[in-house]
């Protein structure tokens, strides 16, 4: 028997859930498409969803105290400039500064609980 993938999608972990979930609530400007108080959210982005989720008590250290993730939320805007505005408005700008690419600018910023985001702007065939 040969089983199938259903779905795909990101999640990250964190002790305050309220505080992240308020947090991708202003930054993606839309609400949870799912919402399990004290436990989880889920928020449907275009081609990806983005779980955030409460450990339980017995498993917190791990996420407490674990090395910075490699693991990065990449954003694709359409206005990089427009976007590091509302994520500094929101009290989390970006601490770098823009760099290019091949593929287009973009830059590093990180959410309340350090997880990196990047947002990035394509670039612009001419």
């Amino acid at each position: 028997m040969v089983f199938q993938y259903t779905d795909a999608f990101v999640t990250t972990a964190t002790v305050d859930l309220d505080k992240l979930v308020q947090f991708y609530t202003n930054l993606l400007i839309i609400k949870p498409v799912k919402i399990i108080p004290n436990i989880y959210a889920e928020f449907q982005l275009p081609g990806v969803k983005l779980g955030i989720f409460k450990p339980k008590k017995t498993n917190e250290s791990e996420f407490i105290n674990s090395l910075k993730s490699k693991m990065s939320l990449c954003l694709e805007v359409s206005n990089l400039e427009l976007a590091i505005a509302h994520l500094t408005a929101l009290g989390y700008p970006p601490p770098g500064e823009i760099t290019t690419a091949s593929h287009g600018r973009e830059i590093y910023a990180y959410d309340p609980d350090g997880n990196r985001i990047i947002l990035h702007q394509s670039k612009m065939d001419s």
